[in-house]
Parts: structure tokens; sequence; C-alpha cells
């Protein structure tokens, strides 16, 4: 497997992909259409070079997925449940051009106001749960004279069944079991490149719903180099300075796991499989097997961003010549006899 430094993301009734500096959203329609959308991959905190650097580089990413992620959420919702609206298109077409510049420039604020409640909430929730929750629940244990150590290893048990009871109750939800059906083609539609599989719907449904560098593993990693790491503050005696040096601890966290991750997705050798195993484990609840027209929408989403002919060419010596657009047929014998002057 050659990486391609594809990553992608499942929405709703869809999927996303990304490659380098371009983004891409492919939905569903409730006509069965698909619709793409391609877009600029900024970074979130500035196109500074300290944000590409090792480890700020981890965290930097993790914004900015939180931040695209959420947005294409968004959008898909939008997408798949966009049915015709009449009253509104009424409205609209009674509208001069003035007013309907206002009236996007209005929704476009909206929206962005809305993302950035969103994400931040998603965040301080995530802290709260996975970080703050376990610790405070472990120090219990200090009433009955429990080591600063065994609090710290009651915490770690803590933290990692409530992530699994948290991933094991979303992935029984129906609803969450489509996107998860998205989410395995997205990986399965990397795969079959990255095993140098000309990307059709046939290969991409034969390749591995699982991918390294998938975010689920990035998730469970982080709970895992984060219990490593709060044994730093085994030592400190006072309680809210062990709970803050947890918090100013996520930064770190991130980008070390971001770098873990990488290095693993990278590498095909015993260590790096050993390390992507338990994420590998744990993708099989958050990836379900996809249907034909799932991969069909993650076909599209990666040919918006990311020319895969040309990469098998140069990775794997394999030229895949480009579809032609089938030629229109006659409706009937009589336009057939028409089109034809012979």
């Amino acid at each position: 497997m050659k990486p391609s430094n594809i990553g992608g993301q499942a929405v709703m009734e869809g999927i996303m992909m990304r490659h380098k500096d371009k983004y891409s959203v492919g939905v569903r329609r409730p006509d069965k259409g698909i619709e793409i959308k391609i877009d600029d991959y900024k970074c979130t905190f500035g196109s500074s070079p300290i944000w590409k650097k090792p480890v700020i580089r981890g965290v930097s990413s993790f914004v900015d997925s939180l931040v695209i992620g959420t947005k294409c959420l968004m959008y898909s919702a939008e997408i798949a449940g966009d049915e015709e609206d009449e009253e509104e298109q009424k409205k609209l077409a009674s509208m001069t051009e003035e007013e309907r510049a206002k009236k996007k420039a209005k929704d476009d604020k909206l929206f962005k106001v809305l993302l950035t409640v969103t994400v931040v909430i998603s965040i301080l929730v995530s802290v709260a749960v996975f970080m703050f929750l376990p610790y405070t629940l472990a120090s219990l244990l200090r009433r009955v004279g429990a080591s600063e150590v065994l609090v710290t290893v009651v915490e770690a048990i803590v933290k990692l069944s409530l992530f699994m009871l948290y991933m094991i109750l979303i992935s029984r939800m129906k609803d969450i079991q489509r996107t998860f059906m998205y989410h395995g083609a997205e990986h399965k539609c990397i795969n079959c490149v990255e095993n140098g599989l000309p990307l059709t719907v046939e290969n991409v449904m034969k390749s591995s719903r699982q991918h390294k560098r998938c975010g689920t593993s990035f998730l469970f990693l982080v709970m895992l180099v984060s219990i490593f790491l709060h044994f730093i503050f085994v030592l400190v005696p006072v309680f809210w300075v062990r709970l803050l040096g947890r918090l100013l601890m996520v930064p770190v966290v991130a980008g070390i796991s971001f770098e873990i991750i990488q290095w693993a997705g990278r590498h095909d050798n015993a260590c790096a499989n050993i390390m992507s195993k338990p994420g590998l484990a744990m993708q099989k609840l958050t990836t379900r097997e996809p249907t034909p027209d799932m991969a069909e929408v993650a076909i599209k989403a990666v040919e918006a961003v990311f020319d895969w002919r040309a990469y098998l060419k140069e990775e794997f010596g394999l030229d895949v010549p480009a579809e032609k657009e089938p030629a229109e047929k006659p409706e009937n014998t009589a336009a057939a006899a028409a089109a034809d002057p012979a």
C-alpha cells in the first residue's frame, strides 16, 4: 500500500474527500442524483509555517477537521433533505437581485455563527465527558485512601469505558448506521487506490473498509496517549492543578497522536501494524459495508480533487485510460434515419 494523502469523512448521505489544498463533498440528492461541491481547504489558524511543524500540525489538523467536518455535515444535511419548497421558491422569485444578495449574506453570516457555536460546544462536551468526568469520578477513590497512581489507573479505565460505550451506542442508531456505511465507502475508495486498483465501483466494493489513518483510530490513540501522559501529574499535590494540567495537555496529546497515526499510515512494518491494530478494531464499530451507489458517491468525491489515474501511473506503473463519454443514442429508428444522411 502506498499513501496517497487522501483523507475523508462520512457526512449525511455522502462523503467529504480532501487532497492537499482542496476538498470536495459528494451528496446523494433525494432525486438520486449526486451533488458535488469543491472548495479550498484553508488552515483555521492562518498560513504561518509554524502550523506545519511536527506536533503543532497535529493540533491545527484536529481543529481543521472539526471545522471543515462540521461545515460539510451541515451542507450535506441541507442537500440530502432538500425538497422543493414552493413557498420559498415563490418568495425568492419575487425578490430583486439586491434583496436576494442581502438574504444570502445574512444566511452566510448565520451559518458561520452556527458553525462556530457547534464546533466550540463539541470541543467543550468532548473535554468534559472524556477528560474531566473520568478524573473526577476516579478522584472519589481518595476518600477511601487510594493513591494518586491508583486514581490515574482507574481514570484510564473509566475513560476507555466511556469511549467504548459511546461508540457502541451510536453504532446501534439507525440513522448513524447509514453514515457508517458511507464511512466504509470512504475507506474502501482510498484503499482501492492505494492498493493500485483502478477506481471502479467493483474494485471499491471488494476493498477493505478499514484504514490506518482513520479518524476513529486517531480518537482511540488520543485516549491511549492521554492515559500515559497523565501519569506526569501523579506527584502534583493539588487537585485543581492536576485537573488544569490535563486541560493544558490536550494540544500536546492531539499533536503526538497525529504524528503517530501519520507515521503508522506511511509504514507497513510490524511495529506500525501493531500500533494500528486497536484503532482498526474500533473501526468495526464505526464502519459498515456500503452499497454500490454509496461507492459511486465516494468515487465522484475523490475524482473531484484527486487524479487517481496519474497516481496509479506514477506509483504502480499502471496506465488507465480515461473513460469516454457514451454517445447519445437516437430514441427511435425514425430519429436514427434522420440523423444518418445515407
